[in-house]
Formats: C-alpha cells, sequence, structure tokens
C-alpha cells in the first residue's frame, strides 16, 4: 500500500477532452472535494475516481467523501496556466491521515489529483487543516507549462 503524489493520468486525458472546468464555481465551474486517506490507501496517478477504501472514518465536521474545496479559478503568467484552492478545515475531529484525493463530483468523481503529506498527519479533537500553496506559476497545486 502507497500514496503517491501524483496528478491522475486520466485527468491528463480529460483535460484534453474538455471534461474538467475550473472556472469558479459561480462562474459555471465544476465542482471538487477533497477526501483523507489512511497509510493503508493505494492512491497513485493511475487512480481514476474516488474511492471510499482506506478513506479516513467519519470524525468531527469530516465525513465520508471529503470536503468541498473553493476553487480560485484560473490564471497565467510565466507561460504557466494554474489554478489552486482555498484551505480547507475538518473541525472537532480526531483523523490521522497520510494523504489527499482531489476530485471532481461534477464528473462522476473523477480524480485530479493525489497528494502525498509525506508520512502521517494527525489532529486530536482539533482541527484538521489542508493549507494549499499560493497561486503562482512555481507553487499552485495544479500547474501547466510548456
Amino acid at each position: 500500500m502507497a500514496i503517491t503524489q501524483a496528478v491522475a493520468n486520466s485527468f491528463k486525458k480529460q483535460l484534453l477532452e474538455a471534461k474538467q472546468n475550473f472556472l469558479t464555481s459561480g462562474s459555471g465551474g465544476n465542482s471538487f472535494k477533497l477526501a483523507l486517506y489512511s497509510s493503508s490507501a493505494t492512491l497513485n496517478s493511475a487512480t481514476t475516481v474516488y474511492t471510499t477504501t482506506n478513506e479516513v472514518s467519519n470524525s468531527g465536521s469530516y465525513s465520508a467523501g471529503g470536503g468541498a474545496l473553493v476553487n480560485s479559478g484560473t490564471s497565467i503568467s510565466a507561460g504557466v496556466a494554474r489554478t489552486t484552492f482555498a484551505n480547507l478545515s475538518f473541525t472537532s475531529a480526531t483523523i490521522t491521515a497520510r494523504g489527499a484525493l482531489i476530485y471532481n463530483t461534477s464528473q462522476s468523481n473523477a480524480a485530479v489529483c493525489v497528494l502525498d503529506f509525506g508520512g502521517d498527519k494527525t489532529a486530536t479533537s482539533g482541527t484538521f487543516t489542508i493549507q494549499f500553496p499560493a497561486n503562482t506559476s512555481t507553487a499552485s497545486i495544479l500547474r501547466i507549462s510548456g
């Protein structure tokens, strides 16, 4: 079992097929969620859809399927197209997670990318926060350059 950080291969193909829309949700974009997984999960570039297998248990404000993400929309600078999300927190939670899956609920729960936390991260009766990087050409969670 392993979680390997990667952009899902199926997502790359879906971008070319215009099946992924990162416009902000108020502008007609798709809806995205983030689910948390234990170290027993197997997630990598071959992951195609959200799965409940080895997802962390419900606790506090975390429930199966994870939490809704707020998309920053898209931008481009220095030849790099990019998007990111607002930080996501689960409160009053007791969670141990090794990684996460971002997926598109508007597209049959299609996988977008796998996040590997590099080790177990824990909250005990507290707040578990996913902090996304700044929306820059060198840091955004999703970047495309040529």
